[in-house]
């Protein structure tokens, strides 16, 4: 299968996958995807991960770091990723309990990401931030995201915005888009099932076969900036069948 230009996985997708990371990134390749968006490092060294990519033909086209990873061990993080040629790092989560509930604990965080963001551009990487559908809640009339991005108003810090979660966040995901055009160098592409279907896949579908309207999202998620769209489903029940079905639609989409 033709490989698709600028089309990746996030391999957290395929976590449940019981083959060897190789094998993994064989299915990823096979299904005619050309990236991947990490997790970490899988816990490989960068010469095991260049060669296994090298292999199959795949770029690592962003990779998730966890916010204590970067506080812990900035200089490791920086040297892995340099090693795997990858130059975009992606905050992907807060944790419940680190989650705030007030507009000022948005701004807090988006300015802490801009300390990180320019400590990572001296190092020749740019951070963005990935959503859920927490980030979507409201404080003091506008969104968490909006304030955590107010905090880091003058940084280069950038979005990967995730579609699907936005609308499970009850937002509309053009208009988020289209408020930080320029500022989504990657955008998660994951679809919604129809109400009360694939309750053993947490409601999530393969994309293009849930109730998201591709025509109008992949072309915004475009003019916002995504030069890689990054394919997910966060608990597909049959991974392979997930990246080739994902892909098949994909490769008629775009």
């Amino acid at each position: 299968m033709a490989q698709i230009d600028n089309l990746a996985v996030q391999l957290y997708s395929l976590r449940n996958l019981q083959l060897p990371f190789d094998e993994i990134l064989g299915e990823v390749a096979k299904a005619g995807f050309s990236g991947v968006e990490t997790v970490g490092s899988h816990n490989l060294s960068s010469s095991e991960m260049n060669a296994l990519l090298e292999k199959h033909k795949l770029k690592i086209c962003s990779s998730h770091v966890a916010l204590q990873a970067l506080e812990s061990d900035f200089d490791s993080v920086c040297q892995f990723h340099k090693e795997v040629g990858n130059d975009t790092i992606i905050v992907p989560w807060i944790a419940p309990e680190a989650r705030s509930t007030s507009a000022d604990g948005w701004q807090a965080l988006g300015s802490k990401l801009a300390e990180f963001s320019k400590k990572l551009q001296e190092k020749g990487f740019r951070l963005l931030y990935h959503n859920h559908d927490f980030e979507m809640a409201e404080y003091d009339g506008k969104l968490a995201i909006d304030w955590l991005f107010a905090g880091a108003e003058g940084s280069a810090l950038g979005f990967e915005p995730d579609i699907a979660w936005i609308v499970r966040g009850n937002q509309d995901p053009i208009a988020v888009l289209n408020r930080y055009k320029g500022r989504c160098p990657r955008a998660h592409v994951k679809d919604l099932a129809p109400a009360g279907e694939n309750k053993d896949e947490d409601g999530w579908a393969h994309v293009g076969h849930g109730r998201l309207n591709w025509q109008e999202l992949l072309p915004a998620a475009k003019a916002a900036g995504a030069d890689w769209l990054v394919v997910e489903h966060d608990n597909p029940k049959d991974p392979i069948r997930f990246l080739k079905e994902s892909a098949d639609f994909l490769r008629t989409a775009l």
